[in-house]
């Protein structure tokens, strides 16, 4: 009782711990993204008048409940199939959280910080989060994992803009009109103020909406005019307690065999996709299981695009790389590409070399070699983009294959780690940008789901559910649609940057023009 009593005397407590819940329910599974358009708000509440010290542990504090709510799938990856101890697990996605919680704290303390300075918080807010969201997504092995603008996937309307200015353009959105909200509930007698902040809000508004409507349109028309193919995502289920068995490999290899020719329904499907390391064993081994798949390439009489780990002999002994191999129609191999950007803790254990002891703690973790780059694979002419995995959430990854002429970006991935978690519906939710900043058809293939067709203008056309055994077939379009994003890429960040740099220093100019003049008179 005391305690309560404590937290109801405090108002901006609860209001924190508010703003975590409304950020935690506007993303996936069970999230709407319409609630993060107010998320901010209870939070803008908890920091008034507070010092820049006392606003950064508010800050942390709203990060932190934020975060463990949205990642704590991570402890459950890797405690059943990392192998390693509950409290290895806690401790690690814990830490995580807690470094992701400093860029609210930074948000919060730089907030505080500008005010004092007298710059507005519609000003500051939306620039200053939007600047602190690329650092987090980019800097040392970068997590952008459901930055803000995510949370708007299923409202393709609002997402079109991401052709001009990224996610981030969304994210910037969200926060500005978080910021109005907050200056109209609060700001009461500077009335013509707020009036004009919300006429602003609303023109804004209605420009990207507009914007939406009439983008979205001429995509649709461009794609209807785009050269086509048919894609089948052969979605297996295998499950990954026995994948790597090598005593189900027959099976495993009898699953997708079926499916395929299921697929295939009397003529050529175009383009089958299986999933990211769908053939658990290395494909390069010329044996009776290489030679099952290349059959099955030659019977279908259709491409076909797989994961399978692969290795390379190197002076210090082997290298192994998480691969995706790509055949013709006539069972030749044609391509393979290398996974570049590898999950930490995941398919590689970083600071080993310095820190002796992890490798004790991590025992279970794969150990592959990064890929040399983003080289899209050639089917019949037409250029493909594979994203692995955690790479279809990477604007990068995206944008360096479109700058080299792709058509279609093909997203391969098991997310079967995840078991029945917000995960892979959240990994879902931040492929879809990757179809609109390049204004590219995505396939989407996942051994336990969620497999999905994503068109340029970032609608799900289909998808699947996840642990079910199943084929997502659809017709796709090579387009062909320049975007300003794929072009000069985060442009918008650092317009964001240059703007919140000048309207500080603009602002400290005043304020000592201001202070000189009063102590004249």
């Amino acid at each position: 009782m005391k305690f309560l009593n404590e937290l109801l005397s405090r108002p901006s407590i609860p209001a924190a711990l508010l703003s975590s819940l409304l950020l935690l329910l506007s993303f996936p599974k069970f999230g709407n993204g319409l609630l993060a358009w107010i998320a901010l708000v209870p939070f803008f509440y908890s920091l008034r008048g507070k010092t820049v010290a006392q606003g950064a542990k508010t800050g942390f504090s709203v990060g932190m409940i934020f975060y463990v709510g949205l990642i704590y799938w991570i402890a459950y990856v890797i405690v059943v199939y990392g192998n390693l101890p509950y409290f290895v697990g806690i401790a690690l996605m814990l830490l995580l959280s807690a470094y992701l919680s400093l860029y609210f704290a930074l948000f919060a303390a730089g907030v505080i910080y500008l005010k004092s300075r007298d710059i507005p918080l519609i000003l500051s807010a939306p620039l200053l989060w939007v600047v602190l969201e690329f650092v987090k997504s980019n800097l040392l092995v970068g997590f952008p994992w459901e930055n803000l603008g995510h949370s708007q996937y299923l409202h393709s309307r609002l997402i079109q803009i991401a052709d001009l200015t990224g996610g981030y353009g969304i994210s910037f959105l969200i926060v500005l009109i978080n910021a109005i909200v907050y200056d109209l509930l609060t700001l009461r007698r500077e009335r013509k103020k707020v009036l004009i902040e919300v006429g602003m809000g609303v023109v804004l508004m209605a420009s990207v909406c507009l914007y939406g409507i009439l983008r979205e349109r001429q995509v649709h028309e461009a794609v209807t005019m785009s050269p086509a193919t048919q894609v089948s995502l052969i979605q297996g289920n295998v499950d990954q307690s026995v994948k790597w068995s090598p005593l189900y490999q027959k099976e495993t290899m009898e699953i997708y065999r079926a499916l395929s020719l299921a697929a295939k329904n009397g003529s050529s499907p175009g383009m089958l996709v299986w999933p990211e390391t769908a053939v658990p064993f290395y494909f390069q081994d010329v044996d009776d299981m290489h030679l099952r798949i290349v059959s099955l390439a030659l019977q279908t009489g259709s491409w076909l695009l797989f994961g399978s780990p692969s290795y390379a002999d190197g002076e210090a002994g082997p290298t192994f790389s998480n691969s995706a191999f790509l055949l013709s129609p006539e069972g030749e191999t044609v391509a393979r590409y290398d996974k570049v950007h590898l999950v930490p803790y995941g398919e590689y254990v970083p600071l080993r070399r310095f820190f002796p002891f992890i490798k004790k703690l991590t025992a279970g973790i794969g150990d592959f070699k990064s890929g040399e780059g983003f080289f899209p694979m050639e089917a019949g002419g037409r250029k493909i983009g594979v994203l692995i995995c955690y790479e279809g959430i990477l604007a990068e990854a995206g944008r360096a294959y479109k700058r080299q002429g792709a058509e279609l970006l093909v997203n391969i991935t098991n997310d079967a780690w995840f078991g029945k978690t917000s995960a892979p519906y959240q990994h879902l939710s931040m492929t879809v940008f990757r179809a609109v900043e390049n204004r590219l058809f995505l396939a989407r293939a996942a051994n336990t789901g969620i497999s999905a067709i994503i068109d340029p203008a970032g609608n799900i056309l289909k998808q699947s559910g996840i642990f079910e055994r199943t084929i997502l077939q659809d017709e796709i379009k090579f387009a062909k649609i320049p975007t300003l994003y794929s072009r000069y890429g985060d442009l918008f960040v650092y317009i964001c940057l240059f703007l919140l740099v000048s309207i500080y220093f603009i602002s400290e100019k005043r304020r000592k023009k201001c202070s000189k003049v009063c102590q004249q008179t």
